[in-house]
């Protein structure tokens, strides 16, 4: 099992920044891809970006990149979504999720962290 517990979402002005935090705990997850996925209020929930573990090797949906910056801190097990340039369509509850390597799913899941951007 692994647990993972998002920080650092709230209300910012379009323009601002934020960084979401995702704390990983119970099993070991250098065999995972952790991953931000998004969910907007009556709308399907979305992927933002992903990181291996591992490797560090990054992606990003097409709609944040160049403004969003994923990482991961070896140390302190837990994953970070830097996010700039923020505009009020990036207002969702954003969810941390690990997928292990040779699946196809995203069996782990965090409890959400909402980010509001004011126009």
């Amino acid at each position: 099992q692994v647990q993972l517990v998002e920080s650092g979402g709230g209300l910012v002005q379009a323009g601002g920044s934020l960084r979401l935090s995702c704390a990983a705990s119970g099993r070991s997850v250098s065999n995972y891809v952790l991953g931000w996925f998004r969910q907007a209020p009556g709308k399907e929930r979305e992927y933002v970006a992903a990181i291996t573990w591992s490797y560090g090797s990054t992606y990003y949906a097409d709609s944040v990149k160049g403004r969003f910056t994923i990482s991961r801190d070896n140390a302190k097990n837990t994953v970070y979504l830097q996010m700039n340039s923020l505009h009020p369509e990036d207002t969702a509850v954003y969810y941390c999720a690990a997928l292990q390597k040779g699946t196809l799913r995203y069996d782990y899941w965090g409890q959400g962290t909402q980010v509001t951007v004011s126009s």
